[in-house]
Formats: structure tokens, sequence, C-alpha cells
């Protein structure tokens, strides 16, 4: 693999690594990473591989090259601007809006409330204390944390941000700091979130560099999308009228608010789900009378002046009424570019009308490749045995290249450490009937507990739905006396630590279970997927890209939902084997794995090559053996 990325480095083609869990690949991805002249970017999905990559792994080789080069090798973090503390922000949070966060005007008798503002103003003043000692400001330093209401009255989202030549505080400014050590570094640490931010904006927030290397390059398709989708609620438009106020004319205030009760009783008559035939006249005239305040609002407030008294606040207020403008205007446009939709209520009943790139990969074609070389690399690259899918997902091949039409990009599927076919079974339960309904099957649920009852615990069950998952749980809780840990009654990383530590538990859960769950070692030896993990038909953006397949004359199903199943199932099937000591069983019990003649054997060829069975003594059998170890 270090081999394969010096190539790229000369030739300037961009590289797609399949590396399975252990390989090593982040040593092997910075190690040539140091040859290059000028900064190398890194892009991880998740906080848990930014952390071991600066943590552990660069520390490491930094003392291990050091001789060699003579020098010790540097490197950075570089986050958004609101994971760190703003010292403007900071200054006027004592002073916020009336209603902003929990500070509306509790009803009588509202006891919750006075309690949650009375913990809210605790964690503020300790922000207060911890800014006059941390030397980064950055959130993940800050050890007892705080939540995430608490954090955004003291930092800064960057479209809010005046910039350091116009804030008072711009010399001191921990943002501007993470950045000016980025570019002095040899190894930059980023995340997709922000490398999908540099991208739509031009590019100027990452340093200029030659190499850019996007770990579990998997996840970067969709916070690309995640970062190019708008979404406007009633609440937004609220807050937003209240930050211009002081800026406004009264009638201009009223304005907003008439177009925020609009959206309110829009998003009321409209039902949740994708919108397929134009925008309900409801919820059209309300962002016509959201773009009408908004400009007006706008010219009001006009340019930011070096000599305004307020220069933050009024760029706060610009920057969201500008978002809640170009927002209103792309629903009204309707492009066949976007997907628009209700959003379905949360716990607290908001609801939202969101808009989102139908694709992203012309977007990555535009904007990730040119002038830097890309080496993309995860452990699930191939599906179906191949490549190209991804590759397509990613912009770097076009949406009819054929198998093998590389272009200006090549492969390379490094293998795994892991002898797979000794060290695990795949298991199909291929006599369950096919599942229909929600939730967890009669049947189902008995294959599971005889799974469960004949190890004696040591399962992580990925479900396809939290009930399926509630189930589950009152089911084992019902007939067995092990420790059943279930997703959402704790915090996700106790629960994880609790069933690493307790051997006889069972962990189970919902989608974000299915990656990232690190659990080496015989406390995790059997693996229960319920159904194939198919994208629901209510997920709008999955919905809206097989139809558009469908409608150019293709298989929306064999071209969207499937490669998102084969990727969610491969993340999941390999939460099992972490280890080259690792031994253990991945059930699945859904028939389909092995009954559909069309994508199932697809969907297996896209999993590590465990030894597979349909025969269940096989599994009991196995099972056992591992419960007697």
């Amino acid at each position: 693999m270090a081999l394969a990325i010096e190539r790229s480095i000369e030739t300037g083609e961009h590289l797609l690594v399949q590396a399975g869990t252990g390989t090593g690949k982040s040593l092997a991805y910075l190690t040539p990473a140091l040859l290059v002249d000028g900064p190398v970017v890194v892009s991880t999905a998740t906080l848990a591989l930014q952390s071991q990559l600066v943590d552990h792994d660069l520390p490491r080789l930094a003392d291990a090259v050091e001789p060699v080069l003579r020098r010790r090798p540097t490197f950075a973090v570089l986050k958004g601007r609101h994971h760190y503390l703003c010292l403007a922000r900071l200054d006027n949070s004592a002073e916020e809006e009336p209603g902003d966060a929990l500070f509306d005007a509790p009803a009588p008798g509202a006891t919750k409330w006075l309690g949650e503002a009375g913990r809210l103003g605790k964690q503020v003043q300790r922000l207060r204390e911890w800014a006059l000692q941390t030397a980064t400001g950055d959130r993940d330093e800050l050890d007892p944390g705080v939540d995430d209401t608490a954090w955004r009255q003291v930092s800064m989202p960057a479209r809010e941000c005046v910039g350091a030549n116009r804030c008072p505080y711009g010399g001191d400014c921990f943002a501007e700091a993470s950045r000016a050590r980025a570019r002095e570094a040899d190894i930059v640490v980023t995340n997709h979130s922000l490398l999908a931010v540099d991208m739509l904006a031009g590019r100027h927030i990452v340093p200029p560099h030659k190499l850019l290397v996007v770990d579990e390059a998997h996840e970067l398709a969709d916070r690309v999308s995640s970062a190019a989708q708008a979404e406007l609620t009633p609440d937004m438009i609220d807050r937003a009228a209240r930050r211009a106020r002081t800026f406004i004319s009264p009638e201009a205030y009223e304005a907003l608010a008439e177009a925020g009760d609009a959206l309110t009783v829009g998003l009321a008559e409209a039902p949740a789900g994708r919108i397929t035939t134009g925008l309900p006249p409801a919820l059209s005239g309300a962002c016509t009378l959201l773009d009408a305040a908004t400009r007006t609002s706008l010219d009001a407030i006009g340019d930011i002046k070096a000599d305004d008294p307020d220069p933050v606040r009024k760029q706060q207020a610009k920057a969201v009424l500008d978002e809640l403008s170009k927002t209103a205007q792309r629903l009204l446009e309707e492009a066949a570019h976007d997907v628009a939709w209700v959003e379905k209520p949360d716990v607290g009943g908001r609801r939202a009308l969101v808009v989102a790139p139908l694709s992203v990969a012309g977007t990555l074609a535009t904007h990730l490749y040119d002038e830097r070389t890309v080496v993309a690399t995860s452990a699930t690259l191939t599906l179906g045995g191949q490549f190209e899918t991804v590759a397509k997902t990613l912009g770097l091949a076009a949406p009819d290249a054929q198998d093998g039409d590389d272009g200006d990009w090549h492969s390379l599927d490094v293998g795994s450490p892991f002898d797979y076919g000794r060290q695990g079974i795949l298991y199909v339960a291929a006599h369950l009937p096919r599942p229909a309904a929600s939730g967890l099957p009669d049947a189902a649920g008995q294959e599971l507990l005889a799974l469960v009852e004949a190890l004696g615990g040591r399962t992580l069950g990925l479900f396809s739905s939290r009930r399926a998952a509630q189930q589950a749980a009152e089911l084992l809780r019902s007939k067995t006396n092990l420790p059943v840990l279930l997703q959402g009654e704790e915090a996700l990383p106790l629960l994880v630590r609790r069933f690493r530590e307790e051997r006889a538990s069972c962990l189970f859960g919902v989608m974000s279970l299915w990656q990232g769950v690190d659990v080496p070692g015989d406390s995790c030896q059997l693996v229960v997927i319920d159904r194939l993990p198919f994208p629901r038909p209510d997920e709008p953006l999955a919905a809206a890209r097989a139809a558009a397949v469908d409608a150019a004359g293709g298989s929306g199903f064999a071209s969207v939902s499937v490669p998102i199943a084969a990727i969610r199932l491969a993340q999941g099937v390999g939460r099992l084997i972490r280890s080259t000591g690792d031994k253990g069983v991945v059930a699945v019990l859904d028939s389909r794995l092995e009954t559909a003649r069309g994508y199932g054997p697809f969907l297996r060829r896209s999993l590590p090559p465990f030894w597979y069975t349909t025969k269940r003594d096989t599994a009991l059998g196995a099972l056992k053996r591992l419960s007697e170890t």
C-alpha cells in the first residue's frame, strides 16, 4: 500500500485502496506522506480515527523517522470554527438575545425550565474559567465536557464570524491560531465535514497541498451531501428575526415573523416525506414571504464596516438572514438536481423543510481532484468484488463507466491479516420466512434467542429499527439472565465499555452501532443482523436517487439500494473479527442473503471471506464450542 501511494504521488494518478482492519493502513499512508514536499492533508470521518492518528500513530511515526529525516515531522489538527471557543462570543454570552437557547420566558410552574437554565448558566461559567487556562480553545480538550446548548453560547459558526481583521479579539482567536499551525505542519488531520465545506466554499480553509488522503472514504459522499444540505424551520426564522431586530425596522421584523408563522402552518399541513410534485402552495407561499422578508432585512443591515459599534452581532444577524434567503430561493427554484422533503417530527415535535442535492458525484469530480493527488482508503471500497461502484459515487468514474475503465485512477486491495475462513463463520438463516413487517418477527426472535443461549451472551445485535432492537432486548431479558444492554438507555460509550468488560453481556442497537464499535477479544463472538440494511422507502435522498435511475431506464434498486445495503452490511459484519486472535459467528436472520438470486451473491461478495453456511445446527454447534473456551 505504501509503495502504491508513493507511485501515485509520482504519477499524479488517484488511488483507491481497500485495506481491512488490522492492516496498519494509517502508517501505510502516513509514511510516504512524509516524503511529499509541502503539507499533506488527511481527512477522517470519525473523531475516534482522528484521535488515533494524532494521539498515537503520528507521534510514534515522528519518533521513528526523526533520525532518518534529521528533523521531527510536525502535525496539526484542523477543525471547523465551531469546535473552538470564541472569545467574542464568550464576551457576549451573558447578553444573548432573549429567547436564545433556554432563555425564553418560562410558563407558570415550569420548574424543569428553571433547572435547565441554572445548569446551563453553570456550564457557561465553567467555560469562562476554562477560557483563562486553555491554550487551544479546542472543545475536545474540555474535560468534563459541556452539552451542545452551552457550547453554542461560546462558539461561532464560520458563517457568523466577522473575520480576524474586524473582530476585537482577532489577535487571540483560537480558530485562527489552529489554521496558522496547520499552515506550518507537515501533516494536517481534518474531517470529512470540514473537507466538504472547504470544497463547496472554494478551497480556502484547508491549507494548499499536493496530497490528500481520505480515510474512511466510504463516508465521504454522505458528508458532502450533508454539507450541501439546507433546511428551514420556524425556530430558525424566529431566532434570525430576534438577532436582526436591532438593525432593521419594526415592519421588516414583522415581515420575518409573518414568514415564520406561514412556514409553521405549511409544515403542519404537509405530510412528512419527499416532495415529488412541486412545493405545496402553503410551503411555496411561506418561502416566497421569507425570500422577500430576508432581502428587505439584508438591505437594511448593509455592509459590515470597521467603525460599526457591534460588528460581531451585526455579522451574526446578516449571516443567518443570508442563509435563510438562499435556502428559500433554492427551494422555490425546484431544480431537478435537488431533492426536497418535509422531515418527520422529532421528539420535541420539531418539523423542517429540507433540500439536498440529488447527487454529489459531479461536485466531487469537479472540486475534489483538481490540482492534488487523492488517495481514498477504507475497509469497504469494493462492492461485489469491484471498485467501480464506489468510484462512481466518489466522482472518479463516469456514471456509465464499465468495470475496469479506470481513466486517471487505479485501485488496490491489500487484503487483510485475518484468516477469515478459519476465524469466522457467516451463517444465514435461510429457513426463516422473508422479513415483512417492521420490528422483530417471532421466528427471527426465536432464532436470535437460540443463538445467544448457545454462546452464553457475548453478542452484538445490529438491528434495522429501534423497535426491533427493543423487542429483542425484551425477549432476552424475559427468557435469560444475561445482561442485555440497549442503545438509548445509557450513553453509547458507557454501553460499549460495559459490553467490553462484562463477558456475558449483549449489546443491541441500531445503525450507529454498525460501524465504529471496536471490541476485540471474546467479549464479542456473535454478531447478529436482523435484516439486510436496504434504505427505507421513506429515506428521501435514496428514494429520489433510485427514482432518477428508474426514469433513465435503469434499475434504481440495483444501482442505489443494493450498494447502500452492501456498504452497511460490510460495516456491520466487520464488527466481529478485530484482531488475529478473534473467533466467532456472524448470523444474518434475513433469508434473502441466500435466496435472492439477483443481489444475494453481490452482497456476499462484498463481505469478508468467512466460512459460509446456512445450516442452523452448524452455527449452534460452533457457538457452543466457543462458549466452552
